[in-house]
């Protein structure tokens, strides 16, 4: 399927840790860093399956199989995300094709690695378009806010060729949507970061404005394709399949509202998207080791236990 797709890469650890400052000189902004040697001791990791990380599997494997079970039926065409949750439904709906307990199922994928995933589980595959009709779609989320379930997408994604861009689009064109996700990735008080795309012949200008934006409440970082992370993104930045740079606005103070954030990006006229995702109605599968639970951001917006 011929479908635009980013390259999303995240740099390895960094021994010099660069922070992000913007400056006046003479009433001219500009950008400048500051750098803290660390002494680092390079460790070599090894695989340790624990008792938690097999119990988050399974809870996982469980909120997964509900979302088919629960939200899919014959006849869909569906979106499919990216991520460990959204890859065990795809294996599931696959074996449900096989079974012959579903049929007709039309997968719309998010990404060339949802696209790889949902090929390998059997899924038949068609192309997005504008005037396409999404029945249900389904993805995981870097993390999602408690009662009004806005997401934040792309934060993770490590390789491939996802877009930020395609998976917003196929999750506002379905009429209904699942995000399967972690009780820790369920909360208020958010922090961490938000990926936005910009235009790479004047991201800086627009780093400014996002710096002034959130100012003392986040780091901004452009994202390298290659080597070492810093807030210029190194000698080689992240150009996505799209032709867009990635920054990263890491927030250091709580996010108290991820709309406010998402309306105030949308103000930038050089921000090309985000990856704040609020779609309504949204339903949130939280995998917990005592099954999973059921949030709508609905007006009655109950958890419930299936």
């Amino acid at each position: 399927m011929a479908v635009a797709m980013a390259a999303i890469a995240i740099a390895s650890p960094n021994p010099l840790h660069l922070s992000l400052t913007l400056s006046n000189a003479r009433g001219r902004r500009a950008f400048c860093t500051r750098t803290r040697t660390r002494t680092r001791t390079r460790r070599t990791h090894s695989l340790k399956i624990t008792g938690s990380s097999l119990a988050d599997g399974s809870a996982l494997f469980q909120a997964a199989h509900y979302t088919v079970d629960t939200y899919i039926k014959s006849g869909m065409v569906i979106g499919l995300g990216s991520g460990i949750a959204s890859g065990m439904a795809m294996q599931y709906i696959g074996l449900q094709l096989g079974a012959g307990a579903l049929k007709d199922i039309v997968g719309i994928p998010m990404s060339v690695a949802s696209a790889s995933e949902a090929a390998k589980a059997g899924i038949p595959l068609g192309h997005y378009e504008d005037s396409s009709q999404i029945d249900f779609a389904f993805d995981d989320a870097d993390i999602i806010e408690e009662r009004t379930l806005i997401a934040v997408i792309g934060r993770t994604r490590s390789q491939g060729e996802e877009s930020i861009i395609q998976e917003k689009t196929i999750l506002n064109a379905a009429n209904k949507v699942v995000f399967i996700v972690r009780e820790n990735q369920y909360k208020c008080g958010m922090d961490g970061s938000i990926p936005v795309l910009v235009n790479p012949l004047n991201w800086m200008e627009t780093a400014e404005e996002i710096d002034d934006l959130f100012l003392g409440d986040a780091e901004l970082w452009r994202r390298p394709s290659v080597g070492l992370a810093g807030p210029h993104g190194g000698q080689f930045p992240l150009v996505t399949r799209e032709g867009h740079n990635v920054i990263d606005v890491i927030f250091t103070s709580p996010i108290l509202s991820l709309a406010e954030v998402s309306m105030s990006l949308d103000n930038i006229d050089g921000v090309i998207e985000h990856g704040i995702i609020s779609k309504f109605p949204c339903t949130a599968v939280i995998a917990s080791e005592s099954g999973p639970s059921v949030v709508d951001n609905v007006p009655k917006n109950s958890v419930k236990e299936p």
